[in-house]
């Protein structure tokens, strides 16, 4: 048994400013100039808690020979360039052509990249591929829970297998359920028949957390959902706001072994599930200033979280918003960490001073003017690093990864790491490399919505979500969108499902 796997994964946010070149991709995927497959990604992934690591792990344990073709990734930004798209897709199929004929293909995607010219790009993916390898060739596709899932990914593909987890700790688990599952298929031990549902509703990342209510509970409903007899699988799309696309927002899908009816109707109650939930599903959010009172009248209570998400690159944002850092300097607070702050140009301006420099800096907000103001100020150098780390928690555990040349600048009593590549502070080891042990200070901002509490939340006493301006903020009001479905809620007052 051969099968074939590879994608492009990119999380599109339409309302950047900056676009997504292939540049991005090479640099981001560290797989090589034309993102090699085949040994590149077994040596990248094995053992690692990623999707391909756990189709590597599932090819092992059902006993069939995987083709990694093409593994390829950039940091969620604005629209990717349409050359960049279409170059990827070619080398995929260039590759998927030379291994023909294979038994099935899995797909490693995101689903939420838009390019210049599909709003649906990983549905122009998947319908490229299933066009080449036909229509009785077995479609296995993995995507984010943030999936704004379309109909013509759900059509094209036999079926969809979602994370489950948000922080998304459970890659490596979805991958190998898609190896093993897709080896049933080719057995024909099953027949999978999927089911889609599109909810009239959109969601915002804080409340999206599964390690917090309702999402928690609703899971384990879905889980319980999965273990019914005749039930193959069952995804829940919690969607990905920040794009303005016709088919942003939650989705959920259902497959069943050769039961059409019992595929329906249970999509139909996972569906009613999720809609009972809308109104749980909107974000409390909390000034910076608030924070700094709160941590001033509770001196004792240990470390401190503010995630500021309205500038998570995570989700597109620049990574160089100054909002937080300006009032925590102002206020005069001591044992404050801010990070991760992209400049490129003062993390070269620290390397070149070294450590124990005091340069003047224009610190951070260059991208745009949606972020704050740069600060001008005297930074002590206390740290540098050449940004190299490999994940250490529970989401992307083994991946090796880089924030470019790093430094820790000290303004005031305030510690900021500042990188030269925008990365999403999702683990501790981020911080360690520059010189910061989190659990020895008290307020720390990340610019991160929700994967920090896969590992920094259990070192937290208190987490808060930012109310800071930015293109990755969880506030509807602060979008137009004008491509997307109406009516749809909470955008809208009068909806049914």
């Amino acid at each position: 048994m051969r099968i074939a796997s590879g994608g492009v994964q990119h999380e599109t946010n339409t309302f950047a400013s900056t676009p997504t070149p292939l540049a991005d991709f090479l640099r981001d995927s560290d797989c090589g100039p034309e993102l090699s497959g085949g040994e590149t990604i077994f040596s990248r992934f094995r053992g690692t808690g990623s999707i391909h690591g756990g189709y590597i792990d599932g090819a092992e344990a059902a006993g069939f020979e995987l083709l990694p073709l093409l593994t390829a990734r950039a940091q969620p930004a604005g629209v990717v360039e349409q050359s960049a798209f279409d170059m990827m897709l070619g080398w995929f199929l260039e590759r998927l052509k030379q291994v023909m004929p294979v038994d099935g293909v899995l797909l490693d995607l995101h689903g939420a990249m838009v390019t210049q010219q599909h709003e649906d790009a990983e549905g122009a993916f998947i319908a490229a591929v299933r066009e080449l390898v036909g229509p009785n060739v077995p479609i296995v596709t993995t995507l984010d829970l943030h999936a704004n899932i379309t109909a013509q990914m759900a059509e094209q593909s036999d079926v969809i297998i979602g994370f489950d987890t948000y922080p998304h700790v459970d890659m490596a688990e979805r991958g190998r359920e898609a190896a093993e599952l897709m080896a049933r298929i080719v057995c024909k031990e099953v027949s999978p028949v999927q089911e889609y549902r599109q909810l009239p509703l959109a969601t915002l990342p804080p409340m999206q957390c599964t390690l917090r209510e309702p999402m928690q509970s609703l899971m384990r409903r879905v889980k319980e959902l999965e273990a019914e007899p005749g039930i193959l699988t069952a995804t829940v799309s919690m969607g990905f706001p920040f794009a303005d696309i016709r088919d942003m927002g939650v989705s959920v899908l259902v497959t069943a072994d050769g039961d059409a009816d019992l595929a329906r109707r249970k999509a139909d109650e996972l569906a009613g599930w999720l809609w009972e939930l809308r109104d749980e599903l909107q974000p409390k959010l909390t000034t910076i200033e608030d924070v700094i009172r709160f941590r001033n009248e509770h001196p004792d209570d240990g470390l401190i979280v503010f995630a500021d998400g309205s500038d998570n690159p995570g989700g597109g944002a620049p990574c160089d918003g100054t909002v937080a850092l300006r009032a925590m300097i102002d206020a005069g607070v001591e044992g404050g960490v801010v990070g991760v702050i992209c400049d490129p140009e003062t993390a070269a301006q620290a390397h070149k001073a070294g450590c124990g420099a005091t340069i003047r800096v224009r610190l951070g907000a260059k991208t745009d003017d949606q972020h704050g103001t740069p600060i001008e100020a005297d930074a002590y150098v206390r740290t540098l690093s050449d940004g190299r780390y490999r994940y250490r928690g529970p989401m992307l555990h083994g991946v090796a990864d880089q924030l470019g040349p790093t430094a820790t600048l000290v303004i005031g009593g305030v510690e900021v790491v500042v990188s030269t590549y925008r990365r999403q502070l999702l683990d501790a080891e981020m911080l360690r490399i520059a010189g910061i042990d989190p659990t020895a200070r008290r307020l720390l901002v990340v610019k991160s919505a929700v994967h920090f509490r896969a590992d920094i939340g259990p070192l937290a006493a208190h987490i808060f979500d930012a109310d800071t301006p930015g293109i990755h903020r969880p506030d509807f009001a602060c979008f137009n969108y004008q491509k997307l479905r109406r009516p749809i809620y909470p955008l809208d007052a009068d909806v049914n499902l």
